[in-house]
């Protein structure tokens, strides 16, 4: 198999104008049912991500290959489901394994929907829930979209890590020494949190594997409990030691360390700033202006800074003092950490817009604010919902981070690389000081006519803000003529 794998990157080598086809292929087999089971794709998506840096293929290119290749081997394995459904255990290799098609029966049954989306980065799992979802008759438009999504999510997870490496071999980059330590620290543990979350399937919830057996770890070891029972909320339905956030806190932080050496150490991502801010140029318009810049404008940190005193009084209201101060701390950590950032890397901006922010751009200041305000606010309401049902509120509230910074690209105004940059800042903050709060964490929020004042003061401050702000903003967002 390596031989077959050495001779088919050397041929590709000769012939680049197929790398496209292959990397299509190599992301259609290792998503098709049955093939992905047997076929190595992982391995050989790598090399050919690694191939495809080596001859500076765009990796905008690049990830929609891998993303139309992941889409297509998906709808296969659906339809398939669709065709077979009564039958998929009488299929090799199933009918020699079958406990394949029951592990992934119960996984789709046990997180519905959201089980295409999830799947794709389970890797004995991958090629077969689509078989599963088909054959359970799930609905194809449903089907469709999730498929699109995770395709999306799944792409840059595979083929970013191989094209970095075939970059740095092409450019021959000389690195400072703190670089290798740092990589591979941000590395291991990210590779950690993967392998316990996805390849393992630990959820990290109380019902899960990992949550249980760092439980009793701990109460076999008396500073350890100490830890875990003052970490742990006192909630009425139990407590809950907040091991989601403490991953996302380090996964956020490993994320943003990495990036930030790529972004400053190297030139590897220079050219998906390019390709993205010529993606948004051509697109700037009179009519979508002003939606642009009311979208920028709900980020700024004055804004941000009047809702989170809104918010503050509502827990001194609400006698919850803690969750008062947990908030003013985000908002002050947020603004002090993006603040020196940005002054101490000094990265430049954009020349797009008239007049351009006097900060420097690394990261964007704008979504490591809502990244961490936004977050905050969705685990408050998230955990008044039921686990299973978490995601969705952090689906919904993750809407407006995105167009939000979104917004800072179309105008001009940041590279690609800083939004991204800003946001796992933003989460990575997040995280912390949920973590922090969690053993505060006792009361349940209301639906009453305090906290629908607070939600009505909310808007009616936001709203105020961008029509006085909007006009002075769209002359200051206006595009360099």
């Amino acid at each position: 198999m390596m031989d077959t794998l050495h001779q088919m990157v050397a041929w590709l080598g000769n012939h680049p104008a197929w790398l496209s086809g292959a990397i299509f292929a190599t992301a259609f087999v290792e998503s098709l049912a049955i093939a992905g089971v047997v076929v190595p794709g992982v391995a050989i998506l790598f090399a050919v991500a690694t191939l495809a840096g080596q001859v500076h293929m765009p990796l905008i290119e690049a990830l929609a290959w891998a993303a139309a290749g992941a889409v297509a081997g998906d709808g296969v394995s659906f339809w398939l489901g669709r065709q077979f459904q009564g039958r998929l255990h009488r299929l090799w290799p199933f009918s020699r394994h079958p406990t394949m098609i029951d592990r992934g029966a119960r996984f789709f049954h046990q997180h519905g929907g959201k089980s295409v989306v999830l799947g794709r980065f389970v890797g004995p799992l991958r090629p077969i829930l689509p078989l599963i979802a088909g054959a359970f008759h799930m609905p194809a438009q449903r089907f469709i979209a999730f498929n699109v999504v995770s395709a999306l999510g799944w792409a840059p997870v595979y083929v970013i890590p191989g094209y970095l490496v075939g970059s740095a071999m092409a450019l021959d980059l000389k690195l400072p020494p703190h670089f290798y330590p740092v990589l591979g620290l941000s590395l291991g543990l990210l590779a950690l949190i993967y392998l316990f979350i996805f390849r393992l399937q630990m959820g990290l919830g109380s019902d899960g594997y990992l949550y249980r057996r760092l439980q009793t770890l701990a109460r076999s070891h008396p500073l350890a409990e100490r830890i875990w029972q003052t970490l742990s909320s006192d909630r009425p339905q139990g407590p809950e030691f907040p091991l989601a956030s403490i991953m996302l806190t380090l996964g956020s932080l490993a994320l943003f360390t990495l990036w930030s050496l790529l972004c400053l150490e190297t030139h590897m991502l220079s050219p998906l700033d390019q390709a993205t801010a010529a993606f948004f140029a051509p697109l700037r318009n009179p009519l979508f202006d002003p939606v642009a810049v009311s979208l920028t404008l709900l980020g700024d940190p004055a804004l941000l800074t009047l809702l989170g005193l809104i918010a503050v009084t509502f827990f001194l209201l609400r006698d919850m003092p803690a969750a008062a101060l947990h908030l003013l701390a985000a908002g002050v950590m947020v603004t002090v950490v993006t603040t020196l950032l940005k002054a101490g890397l000094a990265v430049p901006r954009p020349d797009e817009v008239s007049v351009p922010p006097a900060s420097f751009a690394y990261p964007s200041g704008h979504a490591s604010g809502v990244a961490a305000m936004i977050g905050l606010a969705a685990s408050f309401v998230a955990h008044e919902w039921p686990r299973r049902r978490r995601w969705m509120i952090y689906g919904a509230f993750g809407v407006p981070m995105l167009v939000i910074a979104l917004s800072r690209l179309y105008l001009g105004v940041h590279w690609f690389t800083d939004v991204v940059g800003g946001l796992l800042l933003g989460l990575s903050i997040c995280g912390l000081i949920r973590v922090s709060y969690s053993r505060y964490d006792r009361h349940r929020l209301r639906h009453d006519a305090l906290s629908l004042g607070a939600l009505a003061a909310m808007a009616i401050t936001a709203a105020c803000y961008v029509w006085l702000a909007l006009p002075a903003g769209l002359w200051r967002y206006a595009p360099v003529s």
